[in-house]
């Protein structure tokens, strides 16, 4: 891909005829940006799906909610074009939120690979795209691949969408900010990355709101919107890999924690035949493998020693599809990282009671051996009524797991209240008081940032 194809997108957007009008500030009352928020909040989540509904819910009067779709119409932002059932006399025009008004470029980040994708403003996937990285090299490089991602997957696209926001998962905890409404300064994440001018350069670039969240949040939010915990209320989402996260969901929304940084169960200390360490180290991936290369080298595993042989190496799904396989050492690996797992899980169990919860990761999603062995330390140490109408699952979702769940990030903090008020008048995110001034002349070169 040549450089040109990441040419600034915020330029582009500047220069594009079709977008729709902005409406002044000044011939709207504060009072009238609240109901008209609050219009579009019912149209978009689908509590009120006709002009009656929203007089009714919303407690407006038929002239304001007419005035207030009139003004969300010329946004772009919603669609009375087709009809309801009638059920005395005339069909009632349906009013349907807009979802392809514009789009969301959702990034996953992990330690070997990154994805990228397109979100409508539902947070459906429109289309994504993976591929292998080293998240140990220079973070210049993976942006500027990220940058060149985005514009190549944008301009495959073949109505040429408009980019309203974003959302970035990671694999580390993101410091929580409920006041901020999206970043304008990349946070302390991994090693190195804290540095790297991430959501300086996506601005510069896009002149769109960036949001990052931890991977853990973003594939627990994929989980209960697009996977297994579709309709449930209280689950527990535990992704394994070299750090062992948790994600938790609470009277259905996500619980983030004071700062953020929920979740981190990988960092409990655990004793296992002897040796003390954090789960983490005893149980995650990196433990997997380096037991899993350990009985190759020793011959107990026959699977992983013709593997080592013919490859010259072994990796974590080598060893799970080994364990799978019935093979012995792998399975005792296997099962060794279950029980240690599902002892700390019993204990989350009995203090917040789930209806549910999904395993992720290679270890768990690629095997039976740790699901199992994690039910068996959770149903045996936990109280008969949490375990009663328990359900202990592995994720059927794939890579795109994370991407669904940062599709979900972008949206809710797109169209949040306070974060609406600020941009709704104007059009477009881009237009956010937050970003003015971001949008680059065609004079503007990439020396600041890239330098």
């Amino acid at each position: 891909m040549s450089d040109s194809t990441t040419q600034s997108h915020a330029q582009i957007s500047k220069e594009n005829p079709n977008h729709v009008p902005t409406l002044k500030r000044s011939r709207v009352s504060s009072l009238a940006i609240t109901s008209l928020v609050d219009v579009l909040e019912m149209v978009r989540l689908g509590t009120a799906k006709t002009r009656q509904e929203l007089e009714q819910k919303g407690n407006l009067g038929r002239a304001t909610v007419a005035d207030r779709l009139n003004k969300l119409s010329e946004l772009g932002l919603i669609d009375e074009s087709v009809s309801g059932q009638a059920i005395r006399g005339r069909a009632p025009k349906l009013v349907r939120f807009s979802q392809d008004r514009a789009v969301l470029a959702v990034i996953t980040l992990d330690q070997t690979a990154i994805g990228v994708g397109l979100a409508n403003l539902s947070g459906a996937l429109i289309t994504e795209h993976h591929e292998t990285i080293d998240l140990k090299e220079a973070p210049e490089q993976t942006i500027k691949r990220l940058i060149a991602l985005i514009a190549w997957i944008l301009d495959r696209q073949p109505s040429s969408p408009d980019l309203w926001g974003i959302s970035v998962s990671v694999p580390d905890s993101i410091p929580n900010d409920s006041a901020v409404p999206f970043l304008m300064k990349t946070p302390d994440f991994l090693h190195g990355w804290g540095e790297s001018l991430l959501v300086e350069k996506l601005i510069e670039e896009y002149c769109v709101p960036v949001w990052i969240t931890s991977s853990v949040e973003t594939m627990t939010m994929g989980e209960q919107h697009s996977g297994q915990g579709i309709e449930t209320r209280s689950m527990l989402f535990i992704k394994i890999g070299k750090r062992i996260g948790a994600g938790l969901v609470i009277d259905g929304q996500l619980y983030s924690g004071g700062a953020g940084a929920v979740g981190l169960i990988g960092e409990l200390p655990i004793n296992s035949d002897g040796k003390t360490g954090s789960l983490n180290s005893l149980a995650g991936s990196e433990n997997i493998l380096r037991e899993g290369l350990a009985a190759a080298q020793s011959g107990r595993s026959p699977s992983l020693s013709a593997i080592l042989q013919r490859d010259g190496e072994v990796t974590v799904n080598d060893v799970c599809q080994a364990a799978q396989i019935s093979d012995p050492a792998c399975s005792a690996i296997l099962m060794n990282s279950g029980r240690l797992i599902g002892g700390v899980i019993a204990m989350l169990t009995n203090m917040l009671n789930p209806q549910l919860i999904v395993l992720a990761g290679i270890p768990a999603q690629t095997n039976d051996i740790l699901l199992a062995a994690v039910r068996e330390a959770v149903y045996g140490a936990s109280h008969p009524l949490v375990t009663r109408d328990l359900k202990i699952v592995r994720s059927n979702m794939s890579t795109s797991a994370a991407l669904l769940g940062a599709a979900t990030v972008g949206v809710e903090a797109l169209f949040a209240p306070m974060m609406l008020r600020n941009w709704l008048l104007e059009g477009s995110p881009s237009r956010h008081p937050e970003l003015l001034g971001v949008n680059k002349t065609e004079n503007d070169t990439d020396e600041k940032i890239w330098a």
